[in-house]
């Protein structure tokens, strides 16, 4: 059997995923298709054709004779998702809380002491990553690809978000407080139990969101007239945006 190396305009979409989560391309930004390439070392088509899979999972937007755009998360966008979010990893941590096996608690309990030393010292960047680790074993253990298809998607676009939730002061050692009511959950074999406190973890990561955007409102213009934020629109077709009047 032959094997079939992967496109090269998916590898670039993932490369663009990549600069869009580290805010090398920031949301609201126009794409300089000329350069990219060229900071690329490849030609504009397989640019062109990775743009149109990350219009279609709601990263860019493509206007006619603009050009292509890095989309923004409106607050009203946030406030849509997380709960949607919070209904599905939930559903998870029900589903997991059924099926963990010993082995599988003892994976998890490693990962949360790992988890709970990275909140001491306040190493956000390290907890981030062991955050997405359980969160990534969770889905796993809930073994329903449809909601891991529907969170990854989600998740896909929640990096057009301008803040890390962790950054809040006093965030992070409740979110590893949460984290850890989840686990015992799951260590109890609790099905509704970690589906609510799961759904508890996500919605107070957007309280925590909210706190930070109303204080860098605050801090950058508290007076100032702020330009009308414009709401991503996930529709077929063009892949625009439309204000709303935040």
């Amino acid at each position: 059997m032959r094997i079939v190396q992967q496109a090269l305009y998916l590898e670039v979409a993932d490369r663009l995923r990549a600069m869009i989560d580290e805010h090398t391309l920031v949301p609201g930004a126009w794409i300089d298709e000329v350069a990219l390439a060229d900071s690329l070392g490849i030609s504009r088509t397989p640019l062109r054709e990775a743009l149109k899979v990350l219009a279609a999972e709601g990263l860019v937007r493509l206007e006619p004779r603009r050009g292509c755009f890095v989309n923004e998360l409106s607050e009203e966008d946030l406030d849509d998702i997380f709960p949607l979010m919070a209904l599905l990893e939930g559903r998870c941590a029900y589903e997991a809380a059924r099926n963990a096996t010993e082995q599988d608690l003892d994976m998890l309990d490693g990962l949360h002491r790992q988890l709970a030393d990275y909140a001491r010292a306040g190493d956000i960047d390290a907890y981030y990553e062991t955050n997405y680790q359980i969160h990534e074993a969770i889905q796993r253990l809930a073994g329903n690809r449809w909601l891991s298809g529907l969170i990854g998607d989600l998740r896909k676009v929640l990096r057009l978000s301008r803040h890390k939730s962790l950054q809040l002061p006093g965030r992070i050692a409740e979110s590893c407080a949460e984290h850890l009511s989840v686990f015992a959950a799951l260590k109890a074999h609790d099905p509704e139990g970690a589906e609510a406190m799961m759904k508890t973890h996500l919605l107070r990561q957007r309280g925590a969101l909210k706190d930070l955007d109303r204080a860098a409102r605050q801090q950058d213009a508290p007076d100032a007239v702020r330009p009308a934020r414009r709401r991503l629109r996930l529709a077929a077709g063009d892949g625009g945006t439309q204000a709303d009047g935040a």
